[in-house]
């Protein structure tokens, strides 16, 4: 790992897949179906778990949708679909989760919101979950959210911090106040009977800075694994800027050990996009690997055309087409690193950088596109048939390296 050491020392098991201590960070995401309806969340759950996620989390809010949850567990694992499921509990979740105890059983973790889990009886209901998850030996996140806090807890500490002679920010009160629910609530769960490492912890907020602040403080207090992730990141470009900006600060000291970048997708939008930008915050941090990697340059004057931008973008469509049988077949690939430049400038260098790379001729050079296979000059491409001519060395190189039978197809030029 590049940067400071993981600081957790808990490993918690959600289903199969281990969150905490040195494990890999793990990257989930949550649907935005009905979950009651069967078919659509089962669709959007596979599409999660094709795009990389490895938990995905369900809202799980009335008696159609607890009652739903064992038919979605059941058809996803007739197509072979073994992504573990979280329920996403608010306010009636010890009711739900009582009454529908095959949905109690077919969840692999319950997440827990303290500030609403019901009013005077906060404790009791909040007992309640955990005991079931007790019961059926399912970890619990405890999830604190900023805009979601236990108003008794906030107005004491604010009330408490009014009377000191020299009292603090609000803001630095907000943010205890959701550490102490979390931490609070933590040791609720455990004196309830929770083993310590059946225990995730989030205090989400929707701000960089605060995100920072808050687990800074949180991951001094406590050894429980972590959820990392902005609560309402945003729409496009802002909520994609704001989840990396945050995101990377921590990951970069050792934070985290769960995350999801919470977007809000376009009418109609991909809901994996999420998905592909957790794991690309991760990949380009050198913390894990999980598609190849295309360096493409941005253009400039000597690249007025934009053949080699339709070309980088094909060959990372293309790249992200073949992981689903590559991960399987070729281990190692998704360390892979592709080049695709615009011109002589910095081309030849970029491509000699990459595992396999090629330099496109620029505005006025010579047409031809010399391709760099493990920093050595392999063969030029001409004419029209440049971007299959280079696909069909691309899979040459990448059965070659990676695959069982390496050494097998002999020149890189095959089939050119």
């Amino acid at each position: 790992m590049p940067f400071g050491p993981r600081r957790r020392t808990v490993t918690t098991l959600v289903g199969d897949i281990a969150v905490g201590s040195d494990h890999p960070v793990v990257v989930q995401s949550m649907t935005n179906t009905d979950t009651a309806d069967v078919p659509g969340t089962v669709a959007q759950v596979a599409a999660l778990a094709a795009a990389g996620s490895q938990l995905v989390r369900v809202t799980v809010n009335n008696d159609a949708s607890a009652a739903a949850v064992p038919a979605i567990v059941e058809r996803l694992a007739s197509v072979g679909i073994d992504v573990p499921i979280v329920g996403d509990f608010h306010y009636n979740g010890h009711l739900l989760l009582a009454k529908y105890p095959e949905t109690a059983r077919a969840l692999a973790k319950y997440r827990i919101n303290p500030g609403n889990v019901g009013g005077k009886r906060r404790d009791e209901h909040f007992r309640t979950i955990v005991q079931i998850a007790i019961d059926n030996a399912k970890p619990v996140r405890i999830g604190v959210n900023w805009g979601s806090l236990d108003q008794d807890l906030l107005t004491s500490m604010m009330d408490e911090n009014a009377a000191r002679p020299d009292p603090a920010d609000a803001r630095d009160i907000y943010i205890e106040a959701m550490l102490e629910s979390a931490l609070r609530s933590a040791t609720l769960a455990e004196e309830t009977g929770l083993a310590h490492d059946r225990i995730i912890i989030s205090a989400k907020v929707s701000g960089v800075n605060d995100l920072v602040d808050v687990y800074r403080l949180l991951a001094a207090r406590c050894d429980y694994p972590l959820h990392l992730g902005l609560t309402e990141a945003g729409l496009g470009m802002k909520g994609i800027v704001s989840s990396t900006a945050g995101l990377s600060i921590l990951l970069s000291e050792g934070i985290g050990d769960t995350i999801r970048v919470s977007l809000t997708p376009k009418p109609g939008g991909d809901r994996t996009e999420e998905v592909l930008v957790a794991q690309q915050i991760l990949q380009s941090l050198g913390l894990r690997s999980f598609t190849p990697q295309v360096t493409s340059c941005p253009g400039c004057g000597r690249t007025t055309s934009t053949f080699f931008q339709h070309m980088a973008e094909d060959i990372q469509t293309y790249l992200r087409e073949q992981m689903p049988v590559w991960r399987a077949t070729y281990p190692g690939v998704v360390e892979m690193k592709v080049a695709v430049m615009g011109c002589i400038v910095n081309g030849p260098g970029e491509s000699k950088h990459a595992n396999i790379g090629i330099s496109l001729p620029g505005t006025f050079e010579d047409p031809k596109a010399p391709v760099y296979v493990d920093g050595k000059l392999a063969v030029t491409l001409k004419g029209d048939n440049i971007v299959p001519e280079f696909l069909i060395l691309l899979d040459n190189y990448v059965e070659r390296t990676y695959g069982t039978n390496r050494g097998v197809i002999g020149s890189v030029t095959a089939g050119v």
